[in-house]
């Protein structure tokens, strides 16, 4: 039955109407990115990521809270951090949060006195590291990342992020009061209208660091380059989610007696865990959408495994080779993996994972930006070799036993033969030749897709 449904929704959202002209199709055009959030989040991967962070969160709060304590009492701002953990926990209603950020704030005042500055410093820096990775881990998986950051990079940049984050946070907050409590700014806002204003200003500003932090998350967690627009189309619309969220929530919570009645003082515990686990699904959400945003390409695999015929992996290598040696014999710009995988209307994990095995034969170079180049000249690549490479992927993790079955061997020898004699001695060069003259087509459909062009 649910696979009839999505059966369903995928003709509908991903079949052959939704891609003509028009206004309707470009509507379902746009559905397609919720739709693709919401089956996500009903697969339950994500849901599974945003419970395991909700430990981790419980874990590192108080030594995370600890060291923004002990850094910003350095600077005699350590007043300024109740407030932040106020309005995280706002939601709960406001006795439970006043609760809840008076417990917190006691047991971040005892850890503060009594051992940062000390042997427990190391510890506390470790545990958070080490939830701070979980926290990239999740990103990462979002984003289709396979390779975290190295351990010396995630050191360096996640203490960076400890002892540079709070001091930024607890500064723009001092420098928005103190220019709101300036003489000329007081007398401007005395004016009826511009009071009105302020109040609506003060009304969205939880809302709008909320939306800034989530940018700053989406940006620079994920071990990959996020790009601006899809990084605030996200933030923004999680912060609008996590605001009718808090609201329905703070609603709940202070309508709700069974809650109360079961738990007794516990209550403003479990009111945390739910709202910790609903914090966390809304940021992971969010990720995904600025994902799939940045990268359409993924909308219809969605998180499911990514898997290419041995035929459709042949023709890609071919296709991928072929692109790359024609603009090195022409002199154009040279192809990266993302504007490869656009043009072949593909993911980008398909693309990346053919170009890696190319590249681990010694065809191709992959540079940081993902940039694609030839490490021979064309016409020193013969096509039976990339047939070669793209036939013997293997998964590394186990080796066939080597059973001799001599009617199947002696086929499989033919095919062997066959294929090799039908490549012969053709060359990349040869085959960029053949059609150099013409218009590079990729979809197959009759459209140019990309005009050669000299580099500049």
């Amino acid at each position: 039955m649910w696979l009839r449904t999505w059966d369903i929704f995928d003709r509908l959202f991903f079949g052959p109407r939704s891609n003509g002209p028009g206004f309707l199709a470009g509507s379902v055009r746009v559905l397609r990115y919720p739709y693709a959030v919401i089956r996500d989040l009903l697969g339950g991967e994500i849901n599974l990521r945003a419970m395991g962070l909700v430990y981790t969160t419980l874990l590192s709060l108080i030594p995370l809270l600890a060291i923004s304590f002990a850094i910003l009492a350095a600077f005699g701002l350590s007043r300024d951090l109740q407030p932040i953990v106020y309005e995280f926990f706002r939601p709960m209603g406001n006795p439970g949060a006043a609760e809840i950020t008076s417990r917190v704030m006691h047991f971040v005042g005892r850890v503060s006195n009594r051992i940062v500055g000390t042997v427990g410093l190391a510890v506390l820096l470790w545990t958070l590291i080490g939830t701070i990775k979980k926290v990239e881990d999740s990103f990462n998986f979002v984003w289709r990342v396979e390779h975290a950051r190295g351990l010396a990079r995630r050191i360096t940049e996640y203490v960076s992020l400890l002892i540079i984050g709070p001091i930024l946070m607890v500064g723009f907050l001092a420098l928005s009061h103190a220019a709101l409590g300036t003489v000329p700014v007081h007398d401007l806002i005395s004016v009826a209208p511009l009071q009105r204003m302020r109040g609506v200003g003060i009304n969205l500003a939880p809302y709008v660091m909320v939306t800034v932090f989530f940018v700053v998350l989406y940006m620079f967690i994920p071990n990959t380059r996020v790009h601006l627009r899809p990084a605030l189309i996200g933030a923004l619309t999680a912060g609008v989610v996590w605001a009718a969220v808090g609201k329905v929530f703070t609603n709940m919570v202070v309508l709700s007696t069974r809650l109360t009645i079961v738990y007794a003082g516990f209550a403003f515990i479990v009111a945390a865990l739910l709202w910790t686990y609903f914090g966390w699904l809304i940021l992971l959400a969010g990720a995904q959408l600025s994902f799939y945003i940045q990268n359409p390409s993924y909308l219809r695999l969605g998180l499911r495994e990514l898997r290419l015929s041995n035929v459709e992996i042949e023709h890609l290598a071919l296709k991928l080779m072929y692109c790359v040696g024609r603009a090195r014999l022409l002199g154009s710009a040279n192809w990266s993996v993302p504007r490869l995988a656009a043009e072949f209307g593909l993911p980008g994990i398909a693309v990346t994972r053919v170009a890696c095995a190319l590249e681990a034969g010694g065809l191709l170079t992959v540079s940081a930006d993902d940039t694609c180049t030839l490490t021979r000249e064309p016409g020193a690549i013969g096509v039976q070799e990339i047939l070669m490479l793209a036939r013997n992927q293997r998964s590394g993790d186990f080796i066939a036993r080597d059973t001799r079955v001599p009617a199947v061997d002696a086929l499989s020898a033919r095919l062997d033969g066959a294929w090799r004699a039908a490549c012969a001695d053709e060359t990349l060069e040869a085959l960029v030749k053949e059609s150099a003259t013409l218009p590079l087509l990729v979809a197959g459909d009759g459209h140019v897709l990309y005009e050669d062009r000299p580099r500049v």
